[in-house]
């Protein structure tokens, strides 16, 4: 099993939206990097971990803890021209964009980022480092346990 760590503004899908979506699971839509994407296409697996993270916001850090629920399949929003995930260049037949599916755990305090700073268990994950806007990273299982620790202290 893997970890990742999947960034969300809350404005766009909070934890709170999953915990009141059906079934508690969303789509993970609206990835418009490659690097991103080819994490969900080639690497994501149904029940590998996922830290839920709300970035973008005043208090940006980890709000929940979730498992990706299904295999990457395409992302819909990259063919609707009103959605601003639109892409004029993908189709149907050779989609761009893929997504997968997330479940919730449990919803969690959040760990800021100043908290996730101080472990220097931590100190190398990648959400961490300047200039890192991935929205999607991988989590080593070192840092997973680092944070399952934090989220202890509830």
């Amino acid at each position: 099993m893997a970890h990742w760590l999947m960034k969300s503004e809350p404005g766009e899908c909070s934890i709170d939206d999953v915990v009141r979506a059906p079934g508690q699971t969303v789509p993970w839509v609206g990835v418009r990097n490659y690097q991103a994407r080819n994490f969900m296409r080639d690497q994501m697996r149904v029940g590998d971990g996922v830290l839920f993270y709300h970035s973008s916001c005043p208090e940006p850090g980890i709000v929940g803890v979730c498992d990706v629920a299904s295999a990457a399949y395409p992302d819909a929003t990259q063919f609707d021209r009103t959605s601003p995930y639109f892409d004029p260049k993908a189709t149907r037949e050779a989609p761009r964009w893929q997504h997968v599916d997330v479940k919730l755990v449990r919803k969690t305090r959040l760990v800021p980022l100043v908290e996730m700073r101080a472990n220097p268990a931590l100190a190398t994950m990648q959400v961490l480092r300047r200039g890192n806007r991935l929205s999607i990273t991988p989590v080593t299982p070192e840092e997973w346990r680092a944070v399952m620790q934090l989220l202890k202290r509830e």
